[in-house]
């Protein structure tokens, strides 16, 4: 019986997808992680205990395991784990991406360099210390312009400026957002502050499978709400893609060349790209499947989940068709407005009878902090819809959100009252 190592972080939403594939195709999984809670059910998986702080430590408990218990693949499930699974993968000898590449996937100013270099258009970039003065860096800027911290994910500290008094408070936010985070102290790319020319257009994400470096599109998503921030907090994705045939084909054809600049592979690449009257514009390259319960939208040939075709092809098991299911469908991550404790979420049931919607998982729980973005790292829950049409779906997703009403009461900090807000 093939045996998985799985990554998993403290906190994620992608361990159930996973272990589900796993449990379908008879694998033996283990589990590394810090702790063995991330576990859904105790007895779906062994745990290995991995302090994924520390790589170098990671890695020497993987091969010492592996001494007496074979491992036949690595997978990690989000930006960090992945580069780790790498590292542990080359370390016991199985395929893998290069450890440079994933990790300059991971890293936002490595990847700029490298896919400018191999002439793949990204925005006008610039590099900068935590600790150096924004109002004198301000006159060196094109605005408007994004600041952006090299190593956080899902839009967290991201923040758009559009002249010199807005700039210098988005780059102090930011340094204050990696500090309280505990990042400056142990990670020297978090001591670096991206900023870039601001992209207009339309933002779309594409979901691929590399092997032996031929690039396939699993699936093209369209982002129908406007992306211009002044924070750039993703909602809506909806598949397959309403831009015309020969734009998605040029949105292959990039996100190909950025893979091959980067030098991945093989595996699951998640891109974000933007398309306006200049052309594609690479905004992320992610060395991973796409985040979040969005996996959830795609089926594939039998039935096929995205993470059992991620597992098979880690595990060189033959592979149905990667064509997925043509039938619409799109997801919601829902969206936190204000800062505050959750009371509870209501209308739970009138959203879940909008015709269309196949699912609603309210992912926070009643008693956390909800943090919006910038600062915020985690949603609300989340929205998924199948329909007709890709516009069926994206009205039906709009829809079940407007029949939700958030009760939020102040932190303890604030007033005691609380507040129903109605999306």
């Amino acid at each position: 019986m093939p045996r998985l190592l799985l990554l998993l972080p403290t906190t994620t939403y992608r361990a159930e997808a996973f272990l589900d594939a796993a449990r379908k195709l008879g694998l033996e999984v283990m589990v590394g992680s810090k702790r063995a809670n991330v576990l859904p059910d105790p007895h779906t998986a062994g745990f290995l205990p991995l302090n994924l702080d520390d790589p170098d430590e990671a890695v020497r408990a993987a091969v010492e395991f592996a001494e007496t218990t074979s491992i036949d693949a690595v997978i990690g499930v989000d930006d960090n784990t992945t580069v780790l699974a790498t590292v542990i993968a080359a370390a016991l000898g199985l395929p893998h991406n290069s450890v440079a590449s994933v990790s300059a996937a991971r890293n936002k100013h490595l990847l700029r360099d490298l896919l400018r270099q191999h002439g793949v258009p990204v925005p006008n970039f610039t590099l900068f210390s935590i600790d150096d003065d924004p109002q004198a860096l301000a006159d060196t800027i094109t605005f408007p312009c994004v600041v952006k911290p090299l190593v956080l994910s899902a839009s967290c500290g991201v923040i758009r400026a559009n002249h010199e008094a807005e700039f210098v408070a988005a780059f102090r936010r930011v340094k204050a957002l990696l500090t309280k985070l505990g990042l400056v102290a142990t990670d020297d790319a978090a001591r670096k502050i991206l900023v870039e020319d601001f992209v207009p257009g339309r933002e779309v994400a594409l979901e691929g499978l590399l092997t032996n470096g031929k690039l396939r599109v699993l699936a093209l998503f369209d982002k129908p709400d406007p992306l211009d921030g002044p924070f750039f907090e993703e909602t809506l994705y909806v598949t397959p893609s309403r831009l015309p045939a020969n734009v998605q084909v040029e949105i292959a054809s990039c996100a190909a060349k950025a893979a091959r600049a980067l030098g991945l592979c093989e595996g699951a690449i998640h891109g974000e790209l933007r398309v306006n009257d200049d052309g594609i514009w690479v905004i992320e390259t992610a060395a991973r499947s796409i985040g979040g319960r969005c996996s959830r939208t795609l089926r594939f040939a039998a039935g096929m989940s995205l993470e059992e075709l991620i597992l098979r092809h880690a595990l060189r098991m033959d592979l149905p068709s990667l064509d997925h299911e043509q039938e619409p469908a799109g997801v919601m991550m829902l969206p936190i407005p204000r800062a505050g404790i959750l009371s509870e979420v209501r209308g739970q049931e009138r959203a879940l009878a909008v015709p269309g919607i196949e699912e609603l998982a309210i992912t926070a729980q009643p008693g956390q902090e909800l943090v919006p973005l910038p600062e915020g790292t985690r949603y609300l829950g989340f929205l998924i819809a199948r329909g007709d049409t890709p516009e069926a779906v994206e009205a039906a997703l709009r829809e079940a959100h407007s029949k939700l009403e958030l009760v939020i009461g102040e932190t303890v900090t604030q007033a005691p009252k609380s507040k129903v807000i109605h999306f």
